[in-house]
């Protein structure tokens, strides 16, 4: 790659991922990048080889072998290829060229990613177009894949470049005005011409970019038609184009198909890491933190099982959200085994906070998140948050709502007047109690027999008049001495429509 001055005007660059298929599958299996590997497509057993990698390739498996054939190889890696897997990788390729160009026009290529970037005026920015596509190259490394750069003056000609690249050629930067020369060595492979024009073409010899463009216009339009124009325009890299740029949208999303049904949850949060790992960097090139992920479980047999884990404050560190998730899962399990697994996650902007330089250091908002993980593994979901009274005097008259970070300063008043507390007896246990005229005397209480001191009461228990089944309990609170020497404070509940006795709480 050499340094070059572009003239004012159009400037292209081309993104080039070959093998797609194989890479999308193998940026989340790390494991299987340093072996051979091949991509079956079709229906069994006319399954061939659609894609590869560097490793299978050297040892001789070509596009459209059997999988007999490619069994004759040894030890190969067969995969079946994955619609799903490389859309979200192709939706992760054109979310980092959108970084760097608000004008991608995509090229629908088999077994290929090829997309074209508007780069005018982003000198001011990126810098150079060298600079420019090296960075670009870089970003597309960090998702696990291998890409090559061209940029050109002319559209047609950056992708031209990009298709005719050898593989150990990353990049290539042409001056505009040089097309024509750089284009010359080129293949007429690189160029999307029909078996009949490849076939007149070869009888007359042309076997590169160079000498199609050295023939006469005027004769091979009158051999080959618009055709011969088209195609000669296109080896001198004077094709005009119009620009129709895709909407690229941002959506954080990571699929990954099971080779088979899995049912451990260790394993499965191997792989969930990769994929996290992923959204973190697609996260991060946008200067954004993951506030809340969501894992879609597919289960063997049909069915989904969804979980969402979200903690107090966005952030980016993966361990933290492993174990928030392995936490989640292990108390909410799949119940089947587990044939594919989704990951979407919803972008947040990180928060800062401005010590003074003698202010306390902050507690982690992550070791909060986990110990609040923990304690709902133990206790549920819906018994952790905080207390939040209801408008109503029907017992128990609060509701549970999460943890929230406040913001702002509160102006609440703290009032120092002491009152009793009463502790919820959560389920209301049962008792059996003793009347004598009307009034409780004493009950049996987690095996103890308990005398009622003092008696206060009854009033009644609800707030909905027009609801019989509450308004139908009487609340008591009582006093009483047990057979162990110990004083209970408590509250109790007579339900006439249950015709029964229930202790709802005690006072400290």
């Amino acid at each position: 790659m050499g340094r070059c001055t572009m003239n004012s005007g159009e400037l292209y660059a081309c993104l080039l991922v070959r093998e797609f298929p194989a890479q999308a599958l193998l940026r989340l299996r790390p494991e299987l990048r340093e072996k051979p590997c091949v991509i079956l497509d079709g229906e069994p057993p006319a399954e061939t080889v659609c894609s590869l990698n560097t490793r299978a390739r050297l040892l001789g498996v070509q596009r459209g072998m059997t999988k007999v054939e490619v069994d004759t190889f040894g030890s190969i890696t067969i995969l079946p290829r994955s619609r799903s897997v490389e859309a979200a990788a192709k939706t992760a390729l054109l979310e980092c060229a959108g970084a760097h160009s608000p004008r991608v026009e995509l090229q629908e290529e088999e077994n290929v990613f090829l997309c074209c970037l508007d780069i005018t005026g982003t000198e001011a920015l990126f810098g150079p177009p060298e600079v420019l596509a090296k960075t670009l190259r870089q970003r597309v490394a960090l998702l696990g894949l291998s890409a090559q750069v061209a940029v050109s003056g002319n559209f047609h000609a950056s992708i031209l470049l990009a298709k005719g690249l050898p593989a150990r050629t990353a990049i290539v930067v042409v001056p505009s005005g040089a097309e024509s020369m750089a284009l010359a060595p080129l293949s007429l492979s690189v160029l999307a011409i029909s078996e009949a024009h490849a076939e007149t073409l070869s009888r007359w010899g042309i076997r590169t970019l160079g000498m199609l463009a050295a023939l006469p216009r005027t004769d091979l339009i009158a051999r080959l038609g618009q055709d011969g124009k088209r195609l000669q325009q296109m080896a001198t890299g004077t094709m005009p184009h119009l620009f129709q740029p895709i909407d690229v949208p941002f959506v954080l999303e990571e699929t990954a198909e099971l080779d088979y049904p899995l049912d451990n949850l260790e394993s499965l949060l191997f792989g969930v890491a990769v994929m996290l790992e992923q959204l973190i960097v697609r996260a991060a090139m946008r200067v954004y933190a993951l506030a809340a992920v969501t894992v879609e479980l597919h289960l063997d047999g049909g069915g989904t099982h969804c979980r969402t884990v979200s903690p107090r404050v966005p952030t980016n560190d993966r361990h933290l959200w492993l174990k928030l998730l392995h936490l989640d899962l292990e108390a909410h399990p799949a119940g089947a085994p587990i044939s594919k697994v989704c990951l979407h996650a919803e972008p947040g902007v990180t928060s800062k906070v401005q010590l003074g330089l003698f202010s306390p250091q902050l507690p982690e908002s992550g070791r909060l998140d986990v110990t609040l993980a923990r304690i709902a593994a133990l206790v549920g979901d819906d018994n952790v948050g905080r207390a939040v009274l209801d408008d109503t005097h029907t017992s128990p008259g609060f509701h549970m709502e999460p943890f929230a970070v406040p913001s702002g300063s509160s102006t609440t008043k703290v009032s120092r007047t002491a009152y009793g507390c009463l502790r919820r007896v959560c389920p209301p246990e049962r008792l059996s109690i003793t009347l004598d005229c009307g009034r409780p005397s004493g009950f049996f209480f987690r095996g103890h027999r308990y005398t009622v001191r003092h008696a206060y009461g009854p009033w009644l228990a609800g707030g909905e008049w027009w609801n019989e089944r509450i308004w139908g309990q009487e609340q008591w609170d009582l006093i009483a001495q047990g057979d162990d020497e110990t004083t209970l404070y408590g509250c109790v509940h007579q339900d006439f429509v249950q015709k029964s006795w229930l202790l709802v709480g005690l006072y400290d």
